[in-house]
């Protein structure tokens, strides 16, 4: 424990092996260690000028223990190589941590599914690194499709933006599992606010919220071209004011792939979160309606509805190699045919669940553990994943998509009589346990005997959950299908902010209430 003496300073392999050896001697049962590097640049144009250029770096590390059943954490910032008296100081308040939570826990003690111990390394796929490309190119670039977007004096405000994200990250463990990995993403979006006579509509490309997100390079933002999009999202604005409004009723609803990926993130990727289906989330983010017993029964949608949460999908904010438990990225199946069939796990959730649920007849197949065949230890499905050094693992969404159907836009649109096809998401409500829910979007076409009509504004739709995925009857095919990136999913108290996707197709909603009813 003394060795290296006062200030001495160690590398990142080091760090980790001390880390460990020092929970260890302070009676810790098991420990973990990350060491995480961040990254990030945000540009901002507004009206033709920078709104904002803001960079911004952070290295630290955490150690999270178990103590006699009861977690314990505790982090320190890095700046430049670490100090070993200051890595042994927080290993130990992580365990005085643990032994104060043994002293209190009202919870059986914690134990965790097994995995497999891992060394290895992992990064993401670019080919144009988005941190070496001159600020002046960036700038020009969102200056470009901000001019592009004021071309009409009704155009009041114009915004592009650029955001910029590096990740990486050394994850080891007192079993013996040592992990480095390193995540680049970029993402970019333009909008258009226009106004007369008191009336205002925005219309925003590729979608709202700063547009789209992915793991990529800098390529991802030459793709999605701003000034070559930015004519057509100001004209979209502009007729927005002049359209009537959505009407109010009961009808057939159809979602873009923009819109339909919100509605996944908001009823479908949180309520399978474990940790909320056990209350751990009930004072920040609320609980969720999917409670164990509905696992491998509950009729969750239509036949036509299939959920996987795929941390594997090249290109996905919710993708990686191993969550920061050390567990392998997977592609798990949520709902089969419209039946609930897995929960998102992390370790410890896997194993109570198991426990929890040893009792009860599990479906044919399967044990009452999430996808785990009949007579296996349960297993995490590795969606356990922090914002930062300072901050402990929560079950997150990885990427959670709606799988595609065999449909084209085309040939749903010409089969539906009369509806109302609904894209680019405005507003959006949901109730804590992620049952109730309002979403508006920025735009929407009248459809009336297989083809589209009027454009109309402020649309909005309701619903209850597991009526409106049980109402889906069509989802486009893989031609239509994107994942979108989603930077900002909150989570956690202290608040976690976390990067997530979702894939989606355009798919059909049949007696959907929209309007104001």
């Amino acid at each position: 424990m003394g060795a290296g003496g006062s200030g001495q300073r160690v590398d990142v392999r080091v760090l980790t092996e001390k880390a460990l050896e020092a929970a260890h001697a302070a009676g810790a049962g098991y420990a973990d260690v990350r060491v995480v590097s961040r990254r990030t640049e945000d540009i901002t144009t507004k009206n033709g000028n920078v709104d904002k250029v803001s960079t911004a770096t952070s290295s630290g590390f955490g150690i999270r223990v178990l103590y006699e059943g009861a977690w314990g954490f505790a982090a320190s910032s890095l700046k430049g190589p670490p100090n070993l008296d200051e890595v042994l100081r927080v290993a130990e308040e992580a365990v005085a941590i643990a032994r104060a939570s043994a002293l209190a826990k009202a919870e059986p003690p914690v134990t965790l599914a097994p995995v497999e111990l891992v060394r290895d390394r992992w990064q993401t796929s670019l080919r144009e690194d988005p941190f070496a490309v001159k600020l002046e190119d960036k700038v020009d670039l969102l200056l470009q499709a901000d001019r592009l977007l004021r071309e009409d004096a009704r155009i009041r405000v114009a915004e592009a933006s650029l955001s910029l994200f590096r990740e990486e990250k050394v994850f080891a463990s007192s079993e013996g599992a040592y992990i480095e990995q390193a995540r680049t993403e970029t993402g970019a979006g333009i909008s258009a606010l226009a106004v007369e006579a008191g009336e205002a509509q925005r219309r925003s490309y590729p979608s709202s919220f700063g547009g789209d997100h992915a793991a990529a390079g800098f390529e991802f933002v030459r793709e999605l071209d701003l000034p070559g999009h930015a004519e057509e999202t100001a004209q979209e604005a502009l007729a927005l004011l002049e359209a009537p409004r959505c009407p109010s009723g009961q009808t057939t609803v159809i979602l873009g792939s923009s819109q339909l990926a919100l509605q996944v993130h908001e009823s479908c990727g949180h309520p399978a979160e474990l940790d909320r289906v056990f209350g751990t989330e009930a004072s920040y983010a609320g609980t969720s309606f999917l409670t164990p017993e509905k696992l491998g029964r509950f009729r969750y949608g239509s036949p036509a509805v299939n959920l996987t949460a795929d941390a594997t999908l090249p290109g996905g904010l919710g993708t990686f190699a191993y969550d920061d438990e050390g567990v392998p990225a997977q592609r798990v199946p949520l709902v089969e045919n419209g039946l609930f069939v897995n929960y998102l796990t992390s370790r410890e959730m896997a194993a109570r669940l198991s426990q929890q649920t040893s009792t009860t007849a599990a479906p044919a197949g399967t044990t009452a553990e999430a996808g785990t065949p009949a007579g296996a230890a349960p297993r995490s499905n590795g969606t356990m994943r922090a914002d930062g050094w300072n901050r402990i693992p929560l079950i997150r969404m990885t990427n959670i998509n709606l799988e595609p159907g065999d449909w084209s836009l085309d040939e749903l649109i010409a089969d539906t009589r009369e509806g109302i096809y609904m894209e680019t998401n405005r507003s959006w409500s949901i109730d804590d346990r992620r049952l109730n829910f309002q979403f508006g979007t920025e735009v929407a076409y009248e459809i009336k005997d297989g083809s589209l009509g009027r454009l109309l504004k402020s649309p909005t739709y309701t619903g209850m959950t597991p009526e409106f995925w049980r109402s889906c009857d069509a989802v486009c095919d893989r031609k239509h299908w994107h994942l979108w990136g989603l930077p900002t999913c909150g989570k956690g108290e202290p608040a976690q902010v976390m990067r997530v996707g979702h894939g989606t197709a355009p798919a059909r909603f049949r007696n959907v209430r929209v309007g104001v009813v």
